[in-house]
């Protein structure tokens, strides 16, 4: 890739993620009181991570029945109020585990 065409793709993602923070705080400056536009704006933020991570969850291993395990442990053990790291590593178990089982059908 040319390196104009470098600098121009991060200038165009730079002024993309620089209009997304700046115009909300340029818009709206009074108080805002209405309850579904506070909880959309409260929730968007977790539905853009969710969005991004979902599916790299499911490209990210060797196959998918070891993506969903890891995706299953996680998502118990968070629902359950289990810390980040305690939650990262079981997931991590859980793909390797069975990784290594369909390591051993094969």
């Amino acid at each position: 890739m040319p390196t104009h065409e470098l600098i121009v793709y991060i200038a165009v993602m730079a002024g993309v993620t620089y209009l997304i923070r700046m115009l909300p705080m340029a818009l709206l400056r009074k108080k805002i009181y209405s309850r579904f536009v506070k909880s959309f704006l409260f929730y968007v933020p977790y539905a853009v991570l969710a969005a991004m991570t979902v599916p790299a969850i499911f490209e990210s291993t060797g196959s998918f029945f070891s993506a969903l395990a890891g995706f299953a442990v996680a998502a118990v053990l968070a629902w359950c109020g289990g810390n980040l790291l305690a939650v990262a590593l079981a997931a991590c178990a859980a793909v390797y585990a069975v990784e290594w089982l369909q390591g051993l059908w094969r």
